[in-house]
């Protein structure tokens, strides 16, 4: 029986300075888990829109040779306007009342689900009931072995505690940036403690194998529920834009997990593949070879 990688979530369009590029988290984490894993086993699952930007992004989905399941409802394909600052850091004006937020649950995700190896979600997806709803739906209907990764994705308004304090005990992974780290502090009571006493709160408290703390260009580490802290350095690389570099980490950093290699090897390896991601315009470049050895 074949198992999936799924990207499952938001599908959008990041409208740059440069043009438009295909976005979105899970179509992002799926495209780079496919580097490593072969694009056959990942799947990008969300909703468009009865469109012609729906018809473009079954295309630029084609041209990554990324699967999906993206059936149409009527609401507009997303889109997100994204600003980029000084060093390319990005700022987003998230359209609402999209077809992402309306992403419905159907007999074909429902078998998806069963025989999903790994899942990717976040918190962005679920601001609206209904996908909210179905993700959870899809992450009930998933075997015990499988990894579910929670990639919190904390914009504008559109989270709240509820909706990441249920993210955080469905998931078997977490990865959360230092920026979210301290938001997740304020709001959970959690000030009194340091980066590392938090986290390590978080893996207990959520029963998590992992968590996986991106600090810029400070670092990143990853927790396991054994005890073992990974430290790996972010290079120094000249920033195109820093759109989807968070996405190939936690893409990359699983289909490693998944292809057996050790926490600290895949941390590596995902550390190179996000700051090379920085160097490129947009979310899905092609990843040279010589990074996924």
């Amino acid at each position: 029986m074949k198992r999936y990688i799924v990207g499952l979530g938001e599908a959008l369009w990041d409208v740059l300075p440069e043009g438009k590029k295909l976005g979105g988290a899970p179509a992002n984490f799926a495209y780079h888990a496919g580097q490593f894993l072969g694009s056959e086993n990942t799947i990008a699952i969300s909703a468009l829109g009865e469109d012609a930007l729906a018809e473009e992004t079954i295309e630029a989905l084609k041209e990554h040779s990324l699967n999906y399941l993206m059936p149409r409802v009527p609401y507009p394909t997303g889109t997100v306007q994204v600003t980029l600052a000084e060093g390319g850091i990005p700022t987003y004006e998230i359209k609402e009342g999209v077809a992402w937020d309306n992403i419905p649950y159907t007999d074909e995700m429902a078998e998806i689900a069963k025989n999903a190896c790994a899942v990717c979600f976040g918190s962005l997806a679920q601001r609206n009931a209904v996908s909210r709803e179905n993700i959870r739906k899809f992450l009930a209907d998933t075997s015990d072995d499988c990894i579910k990764i929670c990639d919190i994705n904390l914009r504008q308004q559109f989270y709240s505690k509820e909706i990441l304090e249920d993210s955080f005990k469905l998931c078997n992974i977490l990865k959360i940036n230092d920026e979210e780290l301290v938001i997740v502090n304020r709001m959970f009571g959690y000030d009194g403690l340091d980066m590392r006493q938090t986290c390590d709160k978080m893996v207990h408290d959520y029963n998590l194998k992992m968590l996986v703390l991106t600090c810029g260009t400070n670092g990143s580490y990853v927790f396991t529920d054994d005890g073992l802290t990974s430290f790996q350095d972010t290079p120094k690389v000249e920033v195109a834009d820093t759109v989807g570099a968070g996405d190939s980490f936690t893409g990359s950093f699983c289909g490693c997990i998944l292809k057996g290699k050790p926490v600290q090897e895949a941390h590596k390896t995902a550390v190179k593949v996000s700051a090379f991601v920085c160097t490129q315009n947009g979310a899905m470049p092609i990843v040279p070879e010589e990074l996924k050895a």
